[in-house]
């Protein structure tokens, strides 16, 4: 996971330039400045995420020179058939979005929809048909 990681580490060179961004807007544009510094915050995330992974794991087969693609056969996760809980949380947080526009009691309709969408899309297999 090393290129991977090598990859993300490198957004970091947003920090440096979102504060030198900050500096030659004299910080009174505030949609930039916080944009690149989130972005290379959140790829600074992600690379020692990937780093940290990537020692733990070892060399993956693609990593190494000599991998077969046989190697990386298997199971790779488990995953729900049909899930109706990403639409249920598509929809709280469309009617929240929808709440800043029109009014703040309907913020909190939607956040409480994307609130039940998230906690079941948690908890799908905790019951029912795939309940372990």
């Amino acid at each position: 996971m090393r290129p991977e990681a090598n990859i993300f580490l490198g957004g970091i060179i947003f920090i440096p330039l979102g504060i030198t961004y900050g500096f030659l807007t004299q910080f009174k544009e505030w949609v930039g400045f916080p944009a690149f510094l989130l972005l290379g915050a959140m790829s600074l995330m992600v690379g020692i995420f990937l780093r940290k992974t990537g020692k733990s794991m070892g060399p993956r087969p693609e990593d190494r020179s000599g991998g077969e693609i046989a190697e990386r056969s298997g199971v790779y996760g488990t995953f729900a058939p049909a899930s109706w809980w990403p639409l249920v949380l598509g929809i709280g947080t469309a009617v929240a979005f929808l709440g800043l526009a029109v009014g703040l009691w309907v913020l909190f309709i939607g956040a409480g929809i994307a609130i039940v969408g998230v906690l079941g899309w948690v908890f799908e297999f905790s019951a029912g048909d795939w309940a372990h």
